[in-house]
Parts: C-alpha cells; sequence; structure tokens
C-alpha cells in the first residue's frame, strides 16, 4: 500500500513536470511570434507569465523535496527524484530565455526588425519541439530516444551560425546596423541555449533508467556518449 501510494505521488510529480514543459515550450514558441509581429504587449505577457513558470517549478521542487524526506528513496528512486529536481531547473532556465527574448523585444522600442525572421522562428520550433519529445522520454524512460534527441542540436547550431555570417554582413555594410544586429544575434544565442539545456535533460533520463550519468557530445556528423 506504501509501495502504490508512492508511485503514485511519483506520476503526479511527472505530470507536473509535463505542465511546466508544456508551459515553457509555449513560451520559447509566443516569445519569437510575438518579437517577429513587434507586438510589446505580447512580450509583456511572456514576462509576467515567467512568474508563474518559476512558481510551478518551486512548486514541484517542495513535491520532490517532500518525498525525498519522508519516502526514504533508494537506488532508481532517489535517481528519478534527484534527476527531476535538475530537469526543472532546467525548464526553468529556458523559461528565463524566452523571458528574455520578449525583453529584447521591449527594449527594441520602435526599431524595425534589421532583416525578416526565418532562421530564428526555426530554431525556436526545432528547440520545442527536442523540448516536448525529451519530456516524453523522460517520463517514459526511453534510453534510445534521449540518446538520439541531442544529435538535432546540431541543427539548431547550423542554423545559429547562419544567422551569426548574415548578421556581421549586415554589420560590415552598415556598421550603423550594429545594434539592430545584436538584438537578433542575442534572441538566437538564447534559442542555442534552449537545445543545449534539452540535451541535459537527455542526460538525466539516462542516468534515471541507467544509473550511469554520461555527458551527450553532439557533432556535425555523429553523437555519441563518452
Amino acid at each position: 500500500m506504501i509501495r502504490k501510494t508512492f508511485e503514485h505521488e511519483i506520476q503526479q510529480v511527472k505530470d507536473e513536470v509535463l505542465l511546466l514543459g508544456s508551459m515553457v515550450e509555449h513560451a520559447i514558441i509566443t516569445s519569437v511570434e510575438v518579437l517577429k509581429k513587434r507586438d510589446i504587449k505580447g512580450a509583456e505577457k511572456i514576462i509576467a507569465d515567467d512568474k508563474e513558470i518559476n512558481k510551478k517549478r518551486f512548486d514541484i521542487e517542495n513535491q520532490l523535496m517532500i518525498l525525498i524526506a519522508t519516502q526514504q528513496p533508494m537506488a532508481h528512486d532517489l535517481r528519478l527524484l534527484a534527476s527531476t529536481m535538475e530537469i526543472i531547473s532546467e525548464l526553468e532556465r529556458m523559461g528565463d530565455y524566452a523571458k528574455g527574448i520578449a525583453n529584447i523585444n521591449i527594449r527594441m522600442g520602435e526599431e524595425t526588425l534589421l532583416k525578416p525572421l526565418i532562421d530564428i522562428p526555426r530554431m525556436a520550433q526545432i528547440g520545442a519541439d527536442m523540448l516536448h519529445r525529451s519530456l516524453t522520454a523522460f517520463v517514459k524512460e526511453d534510453v534510445e530516444a534521449a540518446k538520439t534527441i541531442p544529435a538535432e542540436d546540431d541543427e539548431v547550431d547550423a542554423l545559429y551560425n547562419q544567422i551569426y555570417r548574415e548578421l556581421m554582413l549586415f554589420i560590415i555594410q552598415d556598421p550603423k546596423s550594429i545594434e539592430r544586429a545584436n538584438w537578433l544575434l542575442w534572441v538566437a544565442h538564447n534559442l542555442e541555449r534552449v537545445a543545449d539545456r534539452v540535451t541535459n535533460i537527455c542526460e538525466r533520463t539516462i542516468f534515471i533508467a541507467t544509473g550511469n550519468m554520461s555527458e551527450i557530445k553532439a557533432t556535425d556528423d555523429e553523437f555519441e556518449i563518452k
């Protein structure tokens, strides 16, 4: 009976992590959409909603600490609870990246975008999709998915490098555009970091399932666990 109750509480925590993840996904996608439209009110809402993301993270953390203190988990259960603590921290940071993009939108004031946003929305979509699938892998303790998802970070890195080169060309052609170029570069940087943190979630998922904590190394043409 005690074990059944514990498993029920664990499932509740996982459900809350998925809810937190969906909040973060929405923030990432929406932050780029409102930037594209230069929607300041939309950006302000993202910043306000980030408080709910933070609150959800701390609520889950409190649940985890109670379970660790009262259930005295061992082996797999302890790995799960401790790793979930790390995962919700990663999710909160991703929410901060979305908030950062919203802040950039506001700080740009009346400035127009230096160039149409094409690759940046693509980065956001890939990152959000990777995040969604990494959390599914976490809940299912799907090691194979956790190993393969980080390889997609290469595509995000490639888009970031392409954006960087394009923005450098704008600056070379018109040095006065440096500030507007920097705004977009920071947006791309935040999205690139989202994909990096998805890799951290995948590493934790592998640790939960196997007990092995290994760094997943993604390269342009391969990935491996070292």
